[in-house]
């Protein structure tokens, strides 16, 4: 059976990768955004130590030749600089510019603060340009300003978080790409794993990983997934050919009995009675190599050809329907025609009569037996009764071999009926469940489709 393929959405080796790809991206973006701070830290620390070099060579040349110094060491400063670098302005108590790199006081700009003390700073925006400086009014009411540009701080930082952005954007991208490389490349190798289980689990004993190991860690699991199949086969082949055996070399002297009492005279009762009991023991040693046979075959495809399930299943109910009426029942079959599946069609009808005996034996006088058979992703054959039903100690065991209820033990029968249909629905691939019912016992038996050619 072909397993069906696994979402790398939904793979946890693609959810651990992302994760540790999330992780990393969360500490890188958080070490971008330590460093931006302190580059904008730095940015702003070397912008004010500018600005009060500035004020201090003012204030000193303010201290040593009062107003005309200040005017010459403003004009020396703004010859030299541009004004969308910095800011420098001295103006008479009339308003009339005396030395500046600007004509006019910035409007709504209040003078504010002591003499050059480079605190507290004031937004200004001159010409589209933002700068922060001081404003002040000089003894005689001078108004003083000198401000320092702040647009390209605020640039460089703009053009630092747009990089950071697609750096976090560039990352998020490198972990989907290798968390989707690194899932396909797990997925797959877990895939081979998952498809021999599946083969596995349908009975193929025999199935093994093929190919060359590698010496990572999947290959050593593959190493020991085959060591562990070889070992299993081992003991299932030991087991089939004990069964076989004791089987064989206990059939043997039975029928030698069987013989020697076809020779005894005047014990006519008891020789009956014997010769039914060696009787059952033979038929419990056929179904024992029956089924030994059917789980030796499990997941073997030799032997299997396509088979109408429909025209198998109305046969066998064709018989059965008779003695079911018989005992008083009402037996009735809904069965959905053209389920082909691939299978041996002794083998099928072995199952299907097994059932069909199984509901008629344990089901009272009045009750119904129904078979049904639906197709569609599987074909299900269901064989169901309303009689008492399987009781809840056994229904663990159920298709054990030798299981039967205490209720039942004066039926006839040996525990082996509903074991031979285990392994028939397995040498077949089909899944055998017990569906819940109301009222009696019912089982159903899903059959793979034969592919559509």
């Amino acid at each position: 059976m072909t397993p069906p393929r696994r979402s790398l959405a939904a793979s946890a080796a693609l959810r651990v990768t992302l994760t540790v790809a999330a992780g990393i991206i969360v500490l890188s973006l958080s070490a971008m955004a330590l460093q931006y701070r302190i580059t904008a830290r730095a940015l702003e620390t070397r912008q004010a130590e500018v600005l009060s070099a500035d004020l201090s060579g003012f204030a000193q040349f303010y201290e040593q030749r009062r107003i005309p110094g200040l005017r010459e060491a403003i004009e020396a400063r703004a010859a030299l600089t541009d004004g969308q670098e910095a800011l420098y302005l001295l103006q008479d108590r009339n308003g009339t510019t005396l030395a500046g790199n600007i004509g006019d006081w910035p409007q709504a700009l209040a003078p504010a603060g002591d003499l050059f003390a480079p605190a507290p700073l004031q937004e200004i925006v001159v010409g589209g340009t933002a700068y922060r400086g001081v404003a002040r009014e000089l003894p005689g009411g001078f108004p003083f300003l000198a401000a320092r540009a702040w647009t390209p701080v605020t640039e460089t930082l703009s053009g630092l978080r747009g990089t950071i952005l697609w750096v976090a954007a560039g990352l998020s991208a490198l972990a989907l790409l290798a968390g989707w490389l690194v899932a396909r490349a797990v997925v797959g190798r877990i895939d081979r794993i998952n498809a021999l289980a599946d083969r596995v689990a349908d009975g193929d004993l025999s199935a093994r990983l093929p190919g060359p190991r590698s010496q990572d860690e999947f290959g050593a699991l593959e190493r020991h997934f085959n060591q562990m199949l070889d070992r299993i086969e081992a003991l299932n082949r030991a087991t089939h050919r004990l069964s076989d055996a004791i089987a064989h070399e206990l059939r043997t002297p039975l029928n030698r009995i069987r013989q020697r009492l076809d020779r005894l005279q005047g014990q006519d009762a008891d020789v009956a009675a014997i010769r039914e009991d060696m009787a059952g023991t033979v038929r419990i040693f056929d179904s024992l190599l029956d089924i030994s046979s059917a789980e030796a075959a499990s997941g073997q495809r030799p032997g299997l050809v396509p088979v109408d399930l429909s025209a198998i299943a109305a046969e066998v109910f064709e018989l059965y329907e008779p003695l079911a009426e018989d005992r008083g029942l009402s037996p009735a079959a809904e069965i959905a025609p053209g389920a082909w599946v691939l299978g041996e069609r002794n083998l099928i009808a072995q199952l299907v009569s097994n059932l069909l005996d199984n509901a008629i034996k344990f089901t009272g006088p009045g009750e119904r037996v129904t078979l049904t058979l639906a197709t569609g992703d599987r074909h299900r054959l269901t064989v169901a009764d309303t009689g008492p039903g399987v009781p809840e100690d056994i229904r663990a065991t159920v298709f054990d071999r030798f299981t039967r209820g205490a209720r039942d033990r004066e039926v006839t029968g040996h525990g082996l009926g509903l074991a031979l249909v285990q392994a028939i629905a397995t040498r077949h691939g089909a899944r055998v469940s017990l569906p819940p019912v109301c009222r009696g016992f019912a089982i159903e038996i899903a059959w793979p489709p034969l592919p559509r050619r």
